[in-house]
């Protein structure tokens, strides 16, 4: 299992969605890691979300749903279910650990959807409303 922050924030009053170029294929995911000692999952999302996205905000412990992929390992690939938890990003950090070795990139909600390969995250990015989210 791992936890997954949907990065977003509104600018001009239209909301974005911040992807980020995975390590070895470079597709367009969202900051994702494993769970962590003494954090709760929006936490630990969070932290990816620095580490990976050099972006810090407002995380929610909120679930937007779920998504599973499968990561590939050196003898098979291991079937991983995300948990997708919101970040309302405040800060754009322009160094952070992950930097040289990933993009950022903001998109429109739509756009961000279109970019994404699993079913179920396309679902989860298209259909997210802040204002649903708990404060």
């Amino acid at each position: 299992m791992q936890f997954a922050a949907l990065c977003w924030r509104l600018k001009s009053g239209r909301l974005e969605v911040c992807l980020i170029t995975s390590r070895t294929r470079k597709r367009w995911i969202i900051p994702k890691g494993w769970p962590m000692h003494k954090q709760t999952p929006a936490a630990a999302a969070a932290t990816e979300a620095f580490e990976e996205a050099g972006l810090s905000g407002d995380a929610v412990d909120q679930c937007l749903g779920v998504y599973t992929y499968s990561k590939p390992q050196k003898v098979d690939n291991a079937p991983i279910v995300t948990l997708v938890y919101p970040l309302h990003v405040k800060n754009v950090h322009s160094s952070w650990p992950e930097q040289h070795e990933r993009r950022r990139k903001w998109f429109t909600q739509r756009k961000a959807a279109k970019k994404l390969s699993e079913p179920e995250l396309k679902r989860i990015v298209a259909t997210f409303n802040p204002k649903k989210t708990l404060r």
